[in-house]
């Protein structure tokens, strides 16, 4: 017996290879050790682990400028936003996808807020006869509910009725959702771009990115801009400094030097001239010669929108102009391009365009006038917009237009 332990190697007794009582390796489990230590360090797995490193390094300091940037954006419109600047547009879409397939938008029920906007108290004082608003606007979804198309006077310009709100359920199907109806009188009203500080981004525009403290006397409301200029097809041109290309054939907002504003065709409708201060493209005309035209039920993200295709009803918004020149604004939940071009087209609009898309970054606020000295106060127009009233009382990543009273 003795003989036979003499016999026997560590490797066929101690666990791990271990010769008892010394705590050290074998030799053939100390070679195995060293190949499996010294395997990661091969030429190639260094060049991979360097990739690696410099791939997390760059990561984490592009997305780390995204989410300390400027602006009140959100956390995940930042993430989203830096994706799509960084080649992960296709997953970002995903995502918004598989969101929308999840929690797609409710059909039937009845709208959870009353359908006539607060008119400012300002306003309430110099109450328009109803024979100076404009008939109230008929309601898709069928028989109005109360207050539902109804015009309220928000503000008012040396007594005369300014900017004017209604409230729509955007069709019969999604009949809990509310989208509201902006309409400004551009006799009273002068429009002003702003650009965003991401986007069109940083150049020498001549105009801030907000309404700055000292520069707000006046105002009488603020909304939104288009897509991004490179997903919008088209251009954005400010004061002789332009981002993109405008492009002939692209829906456009225009801004003259006197403070009026048209939406055409670029090449067709508008184009450049001395009189021209602002351009803001985006996408093709959703109304056209007042008619809805058929591209509206294409559902291609090419068409309205690289996030989500033009059939899905998500938060939408739009602008337009009418025969007699008001400047028309719609927003709201549960759009899709069709009925958001429906809604302009019954609000009067001859020429309208659609803007940005996702409640991440619309909103329409009106400005109650000052008391004392103060600021205007803002309002949203839309109670459900996820962006604050005072979203353009500082740095905004995204264009804007400000208007003010004459």
């Amino acid at each position: 017996m003795s003989e036979l332990l003499r016999r026997r190697g560590p490797d066929e007794d101690a666990p791990g290879g271990r010769t008892p009582g010394t705590g050290r390796m074998s030799g053939r489990a100390a070679r195995v050790g060293r190949r499996l230590w010294t395997l990661p360090f091969r030429p190639w797995a260094r060049v991979l682990l360097g990739l690696f490193a410099a791939l997390l390094i760059w990561v984490s300091w592009s997305l780390g400028q995204a989410l300390t940037a400027p602006g009140d954006d959100s956390v995940a419109a930042r993430v989203a936003d830096w994706g799509r600047n960084n080649h992960l547009a296709p997953v970002v879409t995903l995502v918004e996808t598989l969101q929308y397939d999840l929690n797609p938008p409710k059909v039937g029920g009845k709208p959870s807020i009353a359908l006539r906007p607060a008119a400012p108290p300002a306003a309430a004082h110099h109450a328009a006869p109803a024979a100076q608003l404009p008939p109230r606007l008929v309601s898709p979804a069928g028989p109005p509910l109360p207050g539902e198309g109804t015009w309220q006077v928000l503000r008012t310009v040396a007594g005369q009725p300014a900017l004017l709100g209604a409230y729509l359920r955007p069709d019969a199907q999604h009949t809990s959702y509310v989208a509201a109806v902006a309409s400004m009188d551009p006799r009273l009203l002068r429009f002003q771009l702003h650009p965003g500080w991401s986007d069109p981004g940083t150049a020498d525009w001549g105009v801030p990115y907000d309404v700055p403290a000292g520069g707000r006397s006046g105002l009488v409301a603020t909304f939104n801009g288009g897509f991004k200029v490179n997903e919008a097809g088209g251009g954005f041109y400010l004061d002789g400094v332009s981002r993109g290309t405008l492009r002939q054939g692209a829906a456009s907002l225009v801004f003259y030097r006197d403070g009026h504003v048209a939406v055409g065709v670029w090449g067709r409708d508008v184009s450049m001239s001395p009189a021209v201060v602002g351009v803001r493209q985006n996408l093709k005309l959703v109304v056209d010669h007042g008619v809805v035209p058929a591209a509206v039920d294409t559902n291609i993200e090419s068409g309205w929108g690289l996030t989500i295709g033009g059939a899905y009803y998500v938060w939408r918004s739009g602008v337009g102009v009418t025969a007699d020149g008001r400047v028309v604004f719609v927003y709201g939940p549960a759009l899709s391009v069709r009925t958001l071009a429906d809604l302009l087209q019954r609000a009067g609009c001859v020429e309208a365009m659609q803007l940005d898309i996702n409640p991440a970054w619309m909103s329409f606020m009106y400005y109650r006038p000052p008391a004392g000295g103060a600021d205007p106060a803002p309002v949203k127009l839309l109670d459900g917009q996820q962006r604050p009233a005072d979203r353009y009382y500082s740095t905004t990543s995204r264009d804007f237009v400000a208007v003010f009273a004459r």
